[in-house]
């Protein structure tokens, strides 16, 4: 007989998940009589695994089944990550218990995690379960000309939408990024109603503010758009027509780090008063100079990216604090929110002074973090991050859900892993932030997601740059994308289509995967299967904002619940060889699936369903 916990059951905890300041805890272990336990203790640790508290539990009963219950119940008043065990004493000493998959284990194994977070923290009304779109500027629409009198030297622009972005390395081995397609505010505006029509309801750009590169990572000047793009007054009125259309608009935040050629830097004497062209300029405090001026601290050792001192007042005030600094000066032109990135790079300090500002100025403003891993228990240059247990953020990317659909879809996974990989997430993350967390399937810094679930090649970047998939291999490709798309619209969060996606394009990694959108040779049966993916999703309060639950995962298949007041939905995907035969429900969508004589649902190899069960408790075998 073995000792009974499992976090996710509320049998055992209660509330799921992550606690509230002052909210109070319940847990209960189930222990073998024979054990002889006198005492039960929860052994409570800090983030740095320290024990911060020791808490006894209370006998509760004694059952017929052999079974002994103890129960705590607790709360905590500050925030904070924790993590915990429990120690059971005995006649004759004590042992350790700890977590081993959703068993215990005595001695051995992991701990528990648990998030305190703020009592207050909320995330805006318009995020949960709204979809998402993200748009690379220069690659997207272009409509008509901007000035470009003021547009960093040099750069050059591309004859034709149809051509490859630049790769290849110049005469000095560098590949400048230096070559545009002229993408532009009112090209974007211009393809408002196709997003519209598309389910939209968030638009999140990547970088718009002056810069020398197309990728605008490299930032000039935070203050002005980058006049490929337009203006301050077309930006304004990309918005109000946004707005008018219930599409909120997001900017990328790039404050780790500026460009050399910047207004604040100045390494090529373009601007005249930077920390290089000026030894007495005011943004020299911002910058790490190792030796003044030609020896500094830079991104990831890029030079053409100097890191800043991003607790420096000055800085803290340009960005954040200042009556018109960035994050007013943007929002009040009509941008909802700000996507960091690198955020794991940004002091916590900065993060928190960033979003109480924005919630002063625009109280739905949204505020969301680049971060690769589970941002719960996010640990960066020795810290453990606060994102979540001092509200810094709303959300977060997603890329721990993303990488688990690509491993399920492409064989490297036969659904366990993707099923607990939900679940964890589930657990760790505050419910508020799950329901608006950006499930992106591609971003610019991936490869092409249909290229991903159909092409394993790996030549040279020169074949990479012209390799297209065969026949087979894109319809192999299009029945993947299908499911991991179902999968995307039907979890918790925000889905988030990655321009161009939806019209079926292929491209390896950056550049080749922020080539132009095909305006005009769109996949449209693809187009069609992501609106009906949109409508479905607006037409379910459980699948915008409901709790989830995994009922299987393994075999080739997963099944989890969703759930959200008196609705009660079941998700099924089938990747497996065989059929998949399911108890019927009422069948709200169903692709490569169909009714048995005896009343159930088939669904057959690349076959998904969406039900609502007819016994919500039912049991759903994946053998």
């Amino acid at each position: 007989m073995r000792i009974l916990f499992d976090s996710r059951q509320t049998q055992y905890k209660t509330p799921f998940g992550t606690l509230r300041t002052g909210e109070c805890c319940v847990l209960q272990i189930r222990i073998p009589t024979e054990v002889g336990t006198s005492g039960v203790r929860l052994m409570l640790e800090d983030s740095e695994h320290a024990v911060c508290a020791e808490l006894p539990f209370s006998f509760v009963s004694r059952g017929e089944d052999g079974y002994e219950l103890w129960r705590l119940e607790f709360t905590r008043q500050e925030t904070g990550l924790h993590f915990y065990w429990f120690r059971i004493d005995k006649r004759g000493g004590s042992f350790r218990l700890f977590r081993q998959g959703s068993d215990t284990n005595m001695e051995a194994g992991e701990k528990w995690q648990l998030s305190v977070i703020p009592a207050d923290f909320t995330v805006p009304d318009f995020a949960p379960g709204a979809v998402m779109y993200q748009i690379f500027p220069d690659r997207f629409a272009r409509s008509g000309s901007c000035d470009l009198t003021y547009k960093l030297q040099p750069f050059w622009v591309h004859e034709s939408p149809d051509e490859l972005p630049e790769y290849r390395p110049d005469a000095h081995g560098e590949v400048r990024n230096n070559d545009f397609f002229g993408g532009n505010f009112a090209g974007i505006r211009e393809k408002l109603p196709y997003l519209q029509e598309l389910g939209v309801g968030v638009l999140y750009l990547n970088p718009i503010f002056m810069a020398w590169s197309n990728h605008r990572y490299d930032t000039a000047d935070y203050r002005r758009p980058d006049p490929m793009l337009g203006t301050e007054e077309d930006f304004r009125t990309l918005c109000d027509e946004a707005h008018a259309r219930g599409i909120r608009v997001i900017l990328d935040g790039v404050f780790s780090h500026t460009g050399s050629n910047s207004v604040y830097f100045d390494a090529k004497h373009v601007f005249g008063h930077g920390a290089v062209s000026d030894p007495n300029s005011p943004y020299r405090r911002w910058y790490r100079f190792r030796h003044y001026p030609d020896d500094y601290e830079a991104w990831w050792g890029i030079r053409t990216l100097p890191c800043v001192e991003e607790l420096d007042e000055t800085y803290l005030h340009y960005i954040i604090e200042d009556e018109d600094s960035v994050i007013a000066h943007w929002l009040r032109l009509g941008a909802d929110g700000f996507r960091l990135d690198v955020v794991d790079e940004l002091p916590d300090e900065f993060v928190r002074r960033l979003r109480r500002r924005m919630r002063q100025i625009d109280p739905q403003s949204l505020l969301l973090g680049e971060v690769w891993e589970d941002a719960s228990n996010k640990r960066a240059y020795g810290v453990s991050r606060r994102y979540f247990v001092d509200g810094e953020l709303d959300s977060v990317m997603n890329y721990p859900w993303r990488n688990a659909i690509v491993a399920f879809l492409t064989d490297a996974d036969d659904g366990t892993a993707l099923g607990e990989s939900l679940m964890t997430l589930a657990e760790n993350y505050p419910p508020e932030v799950l329901s608006c967390v950006m499930n992106h399937l591609g971003t610019h810094d991936t490869p092409r997601i249909l290229t991903v679930l159909g092409e394993p090649f790996r030549g040279t970047k020169d074949e990479r740059a012209h390799r297209r998939m065969t026949p087979v291999q894109r319809k192999t490709a299009l029945m993947r994308l299908r499911m991991a798309v179902f999968l995307q619209f039907t979890l918790p969060g925000m889905p988030c289509i990655y321009y161009g996606d939806e019209a079926g394009m292929e491209g390896f990694e950056d550049p080749f995967c922020r080539a132009c959108y095909p305006w005009g040779r769109e996949d449209e049966e693809l187009q069609a299967y992501y609106r009906m993916m949109t409508a479905l999703r607006g037409s379910s309060e459980a699948l915008r904002r409901g709790g989830l639950r995994v009922l299987a995962a393994g075999n080739g298949r997963i099944a989890f619940a969703r759930a959200f007041g008196d609705e009660r939905l079941i998700v099924c995907v089938n990747h497996s060889i065989g059929e998949w035969v399911l108890s019927a429900g009422r069948v709200r969508f169903a692709e490569s699936a169909a009714p048995s004589p005896t009343g159930e649902v088939v669904l057959m190899r690349g076959g998904f369903c969406l039900l609502e069960p007819s016994d919500p408790e039912a049991h759903i075998s994946i053998e």
